[in-house]
């Protein structure tokens, strides 16, 4: 890691610790002025999160969809990694909602219930999924209809790819998309320099809620139920995968230790990609053809632990925003979380901003995302070694399956 980008980090960190600090003082001891003000920033950072929400999501997807379809040289080989790569991140927020009903994280009381969430109950299940066809295109966009645009953006991006390679419309709309996906990226790197100043007012928000009398006991819960599920899929689910088709999960991770020790530390599963390719190659001995194609694809759609991380986050900071958790709200979630991971890629504190921007887009309360910021950093390295790990597994499975693989076993 370079000096300058260290020197970069510990200014973000000292200014997210300075900003809660601050957010902690004005909530105790801050004027009435400095409150309004208070409430004011945090105001306007809930509506740049909704602005920006949308947008991201669907060209995440649209892009991702598009992309990963197009490069593909081998039709079998893709059809393997997309198989796996859904199933595990499906297993993966599946087991975050089994712990979560284990842990049962107890309530935060901030905020009061919000209205479009609290209306979910209101309607059966089936009114619920017909809500969620569109019958005019822009209309779930312009109404933050996040299931709706989750809906649309994949088959957009899947018809992308559909269409002749290399015709100038595929082109057309391949530069399009992916050009907005740039720009969208450019906003959310600058929303995130200002993110302490968002901090300081949802702090200061959190604060003056405990002095009412809240409790946050709940927190070590939800915190708790997230590692959880992180290490039941890395050390359960992914070596079950393993040994399903004969490989030795001990020397598979012995193989990609220094990726993983890599991931931990850089927390980006893109930058750990060279040493991830370079360790299946040299170390599991995955053939080139299929490593050099799985693994790309894997870093940019195979987020075990954002799925999990995503799901968590959303039902607990929707119950406690008063909406009843239905087991058909669980079941949608999975969903929801597992599309949701595989639009992540590039997108800048990926888990913790589309947390947010989904919550925002739905009216539910995120000032408890200001509490979870300075402890997401720690969560983030874990998940970045969750998830380097399970494309390692999907690799070394793909290549067992499509060619056997002697080395490993």
């Amino acid at each position: 890691m370079s000096e300058s980008k260290k020197t970069s980090q510990l200014f973000t960190a000292l200014a997210y610790l300075i900003a809660i600090v601050l957010g902690v003082c004005n909530g105790l001891w801050g004027s009435e002025g400095l409150l309004a003000l208070a409430d004011f920033v945090s105001s306007i950072f809930i509506r740049l999160f909704k602005f920006i929400s949308v947008p991201i999501i669907a060209v995440s997807i649209i892009a991702t969809l598009a992309t990963i379809s197009q490069s593909s040289e081998s039709g079998k080989i893709f059809r393997h990694t997309i198989f796996y790569t859904l199933l595990t991140t499906i297993l993966s927020a599946s087991v975050a909602c089994g712990l979560y009903l284990a842990f049962a994280p107890a309530n935060v009381s901030v905020g009061e219930a919000a209205p479009v969430v609290s209306k979910m109950a209101e309607h059966s299940y089936l009114e619920y999924v017909q809500s969620i066809v569109p019958d005019n295109f822009i209309a779930p966009f312009l109404s933050a209809n996040v299931l709706s645009v989750l809906l649309v953006s994949a088959a957009i991006g899947l018809a992308i790819a559909k269409l002749p390679r290399g015709s100038r419309s595929q082109d057309v709309l391949m530069a399009f998309f992916s050009g907005a996906q740039e720009v969208l990226f450019v906003l959310v790197r600058w929303l995130i320099q200002v993110l302490p100043v968002g901090i300081f007012g949802f702090i200061t928000a959190l604060v003056i809620e405990m002095k009412a009398g809240v409790a946050i006991g709940g927190l070590g819960s939800y915190f708790a139920t997230i590692l959880t599920a992180n290490f039941v899929q890395m050390l359960l689910i992914l070596p079950a995968l393993l040994l399903l088709h004969g490989l030795n999960p001990i020397k598979v991770a012995k193989g990609m230790s220094p990726a993983l020790v890599v991931a931990f530390f850089s927390k980006s599963s893109a930058g750990t990609l060279p040493v991830t390719m370079n360790c299946a190659e040299n170390n599991l001995k995955i053939r080139p053809s299929v490593g050099r194609f799985v693994l790309p694809i894997c870093t940019t759609i195979n987020m075990n632990g954002c799925a999990a991380f995503i799901f968590v986050t959303v039902i607990y900071l929707m119950q406690n925003a008063g909406a009843d958790i239905t087991p058909m709200t669980l079941i949608t979630w999975i969903g929801i979380s597992t599309l949701a991971a595989v639009g992540n890629a590039g997108v800048p504190m990926g888990c913790f901003f589309l947390s947010a921007s989904l919550l925002a887009s739905m009216n539910v309360p995120i000032l408890l995302m200001g509490v979870i910021l300075p402890i997401f950093a720690v969560i983030d390295m874990i998940e970045t070694v969750l998830n380097v790990w399970s494309d390692s597994v999907v690799a070394a499975v793909v290549d067992k399956d499509l060619y056997g693989q002697d080395g490993l076993n």
